[in-house]
């Protein structure tokens, strides 16, 4: 009996291995856990939640974007991403100067300046084909004190063109540009004060139309290279004051349209000096299959555009223009501008296309 009362008493003294561990892990807990009561302030830390499906993937290509100051191309309007067949774009611009003199000892006559530009481009795309409408058109009057009214600028282009997308880069091409001007033009220099019937130009007079059929080759949307070996290109001279031989390329007196056939090439290239400030070259050539095919006809225009924000812009042109027929002398035009611009239609979308992240749904 007292060997099994013995037995049974230290048998309810000692503890399980188990109990043992729980007793510890206990007195751990309370040794380090914080008195969450004697806390005034507690801080609490939200943590960033990673989802372990989220996908991510990085492409190589450039999804290009159709920008806020350059129109469309047939590289952009291919690549575009979104669901559409129409796209538009248009650019306006509005300079305006003004200069006031009194008791000024140097001397200086009053003048006011405006001078308005648009540039719009309605475009369509259906899966490989798409056809390209462009209106550029400006103009612009100077007043100045003892002097009439002046022109500064005075332009219509007009271009339609279609195309077929061949595969790399190329493009068929075929169009029409139509160009000519409002109002009727003056040499100041022979007529400081001129009437109507000392007019050089007008409406019509000359009038350019150029239509032909070829390939275009468009890697990028900073560089396109258009060659047409079939081009027609016909200059209008509606005024029978100015139908002279001589005058634009006409052949005789009274020649109301001159017609020439021959080969086009139109380079076009764009480069972005920094954020904001851009050149944008066109150069044109043009030889007469029928008559003295080695004189080729040279256009250049050169236009630096400097967007100080989205309304206040800088535009400096130069424009060059040799024809033989015409006149034996570069021609040149050179404006300086500052003013207003507003962009309408497709606008830049600043992302990075190479890096993509697919979020799961929530």
């Amino acid at each position: 009996m007292l060997f099994v009362s013995a037995i049974h008493i230290f048998s309810q003294e000692t503890k399980t291995p188990q109990q043992i561990i729980d007793s510890l892990n206990y007195q751990n807990w309370n040794a380090v856990a914080l008195d969450l009561d004697s806390l005034a302030n507690p801080e609490l830390i939200n943590f960033e939640t990673h989802f372990k499906d989220t996908i991510v993937i990085r492409d190589k290509v450039v999804i290009p974007v159709i920008t806020n100051d350059l129109p469309l191309t047939p590289f952009n309007l291919m690549n575009f991403k979104e669901e559409q067949r129409w796209y538009f774009y248009g650019l306006n611009n509005l300079v305006i100067n003004q200069a006031s003199f009194s008791n000024w000892n140097a001397g200086g006559n009053d003048n006011f300046g405006v001078n308005g530009k648009i540039n719009y481009n309605l475009s369509y795309k259906n899966r490989k084909h798409f056809l390209e409408n462009i209106l550029q058109t400006g103009y612009g009057l100077i007043a100045t004190t003892g002097q009439s009214n002046r022109k500064t600028e005075d332009n219509i282009s007009l271009m339609s063109n279609y195309g077929y997308d061949l595969g790399k880069d190329y493009y068929l091409s075929t169009g029409f540009q139509f160009i000519t001007q409002y109002t009727a033009g003056y040499n100041y220099a022979l007529t400081p004060d001129p009437v109507f019937g000392d007019r050089i130009s007008k409406f019509m007079a000359p009038g350019y139309l150029n239509a032909g059929l070829g390939v275009s080759y468009n890697p990028e949307e900073n560089f396109q290279v258009i060659f047409r070996p079939l081009n027609g290109k016909f200059t209008f001279v509606t005024d029978p004051l100015l139908q002279k031989a001589g005058r634009y390329g006409l052949e005789r007196d009274g020649q109301s349209v001159r017609s020439e056939l021959g080969a086009m090439v139109n380079v076009i290239y764009r480069l972005k000096i920094y954020k904001g400030i851009t050149i944008d070259n066109q150069l044109n050539f043009f030889s007469n299959y029928l008559f003295h095919t080695e004189r080729v006809d040279v256009a250049y225009s050169g236009t630096l555009n400097i967007r100080f924000n989205r309304f206040i812009s800088t535009v400096v042109s130069l424009d060059l223009m040799y024809d033989h027929d015409q006149l034996q002398k570069l021609q040149r035009k050179q404006t300086l501008g500052i003013g207003f611009s507003y962009s309408l239609g497709q606008q830049k979308v600043e992302k990075d296309s190479r890096r993509k992240v697919i979020k799961p749904f929530m």
